[in-house]
């Protein structure tokens, strides 16, 4: 938790003022007990009803100044722990942003969103706390019992023999419970990820009839979530009974003695009520440090997960020193001898060498798993080439800021995201202060313009979040609308138009030819008749380029590209 004490920086005020006016509060509640006994010795046992009075009125102006310290410190807390959570919830966004698809890929959404949200509030519980009752309480049961000295050193002994016992018993049911605490953290992340699975995929969900099979799988994890819950909600709950043993234990033991001090004229009855008193705010204050180390207990946990995502250090780093030298001359895009893994699972890519010149139309086709989008991705470096060098206009991508090297490209993934807000914003994504004319030429290229055109709202056409409520077709070719806002110098579609009709994908074809002379288009395709038209295609087969050429080129050169053709066409169509 000390590595993220940063976030607390701008709140050093708050840090120091709320503890000293909740240390004033546990001063002026001390100091109650103290009051009251005396009420009972000197005003009650002598009928003095102007002394009640008066001492009456000390207690409540006592009070009521210890509202108002606590009311600050209530308020610094709140400043303190929403700007901490605010502070580390922006930067984590920030450094999340920050990270490859091959650290995201590997820690997973559901982790990160549970990180986000359910840790960071833990987090955020903690410092409040922090604040509010780590001074506070050890101050009061230490005063208590230095009170407990002051009024009988004999009757002390109470104090001194009680509170270790009922130490021993929460550091006993704690250390029984921080382990469970943990392992709920993991089980909450897959419960996440189950629900996001489900809420993300219901329409495959119904379309394969399996509700019922799902809701199992969300209940078995449920379960166990609530099993580990409920285990250590059982340690937790011998806390307030053992506790409460030994206190009541203490009490009767301070009433019994008292008695026998009062009888013998060594103490005073007010005294044995101060010291119930005391012994109760020990009780007390002891279950709330109980508490307080479950909150911290699980904000530990919290704070490892959050300092693990914060310790991931992106495999992609900008090199924000250098500075891009790129030769107009040389091939708008060259891979040399480039091989990629991900992670520990061996080479998706090997040993791939190609150029593109600038202009040219290239296709890429496969089988499923070749390695296109991975190929295409290590382009904007999504990803890094374990082996190899990959150059754009000459200049190896690594010495190219982000912002550089990816405001070159106009990129369609192979899922069409859209975002909640309205077709313009969307398509201003590429370029912030694109006009109406150029959003029309660019939705006109993808085959977008006409459905827009004929939505009453037009480009104000409100779209949900994930573009839900368009068809697969009409997002793809608002996303290809999207890359082209920009007019980028490369322009890369994976498999972006799968969802849409021969007709359409031809229209494309042609307005692409037409329209982006200049542009550098790659085509990742399952289609042969998207790519079959390109000025070069690359085949790729298990990861490595099996060929490279036009289609006429291909078909008596590459056996691979030729099956994959006739498993697609007829042998004239393929011919011709």
């Amino acid at each position: 938790m000390f590595k993220l004490k940063r976030f607390l920086k701008n709140y050093k005020l708050q840090l120091i003022l709320g503890p000293i006016c909740k240390l004033i509060e546990a001063i002026f509640e001390l100091l109650i007990p103290i009051i009251t006994a005396d009420i009972i010795d000197n005003g009650v046992r002598n009928n003095d009803i102007m002394y009640v009075l008066e001492k009456g009125a000390l207690m409540i102006i006592l009070g009521a100044l210890g509202l108002g310290f606590a009311l600050v410190c209530q308020k610094s807390a709140s400043i303190a722990s929403q700007g901490f959570g605010t502070e580390l919830r922006s930067a984590m966004f920030r450094h999340i942003n920050s990270l490859s698809h091959n650290e995201l890929d590997k820690i997973g959404t559901p982790s990160l969103i549970t990180r986000m949200t359910n840790d960071i509030n833990q987090l955020q519980l903690a410092v409040a706390m922090l604040i509010r009752l780590v001074i506070r309480a050890p101050f009061l049961v230490i005063g208590a019992m230095v009170m407990a000295v002051m009024i009988d050193v004999r009757m002390s002994v109470i104090f001194f023999a009680a509170s270790p016992i009922i130490a021993g018993v929460l550091y006993i049911i704690m250390n029984r419970s921080v382990p469970f605490f943990k392992a709920m953290q993991g089980k909450l992340d897959r419960v996440s990820l189950i629900t996001r699975e489900n809420l993300s995929g219901n329409r495959v969900i119904r379309a394969f009839d399996k509700q019922e099979s799902e809701q199992q799988r969300f209940d078995e994890s449920n379960r166990e979530l609530a099993k580990t819950a409920m285990t250590v909600g059982r340690i937790s709950a011998l806390l307030n009974p053992l506790t409460y043993i030994i206190a009541q234990g203490a009490i009767i033991a301070i009433v019994w003695f008292g008695a026998i001090f009062v009888d013998s004229g060594t103490l005073k009855t007010g005294e044995i009520i101060a010291l119930v008193n005391y012994m109760t705010q020990i009780l007390l204050t002891m279950i709330v440090v109980s508490n307080l180390v479950v909150i911290f207990t699980k904000a530990a946990a919290s704070a490892a997960r959050v300092n693990e995502v914060f310790d991931t250090k992106s495999s992609v780093t900008e090199n924000k020193e250098l500075t891009a030298a790129p030769d107009k001359n040389a091939p708008e895009i060259e891979f040399r001898n480039v091989s990629f893994g991900y992670q520990d699972n061996g080479y998706s890519l090997k040993n791939i060498s190609f150029t593109i010149e600038r202009g040219m139309t290239v296709g890429i086709i496969g089988g499923t798993g070749s390695g296109k989008s991975t190929l295409v991705n290590l382009i904007p470096r999504f990803y890094d080439a374990s082996e190899g060098e990959i150059l754009i206009e000459g200049c190896p991508v690594k010495d190219y800021k982000f912002s550089e090297l990816r405001g070159k490209m106009g990129i369609v993934p192979q899922k069409a995201e859209l975002f909640s807000g309205t077709i313009k914003k969307n398509m201003l994504w590429a370029k912030s202060d694109a006009t109406d004319a150029e959003i029309k030429k660019a939705l006109k290229i993808s085959q977008a313009y006409e459905f827009v055109r004929k939505m009453p709202e037009g480009l104000d056409r409100e779209i949900t979040a994930g573009g839900k409520n368009l068809s697969g077709g009409q997002r793809q070719r608002l996303t290809i609308a999207r890359a082209l806002v920009s007019e980028p110098e490369i322009l890369i579609l994976d498999d972006s138009a799968s969802a849409l009709d021969f007709a359409t994908d031809a229209a494309l074809r042609k307005a692409l030819r037409e329209e982006t002379k200049n542009m550098t288009v790659i085509m990742v395709s399952q289609r042969v008749g998207t790519i079959r038209y390109a000025d070069k295609i690359l085949v790729l087969d298990g990861g490595e380029l099996v060929g490279s050429g036009t289609h006429n080129e291909l078909l008596k050169d590459c056996a691979v590209y030729k099956e994959i053709c006739l498993s697609q066409l007829s042998a004239e169509e393929v011919e011709n």
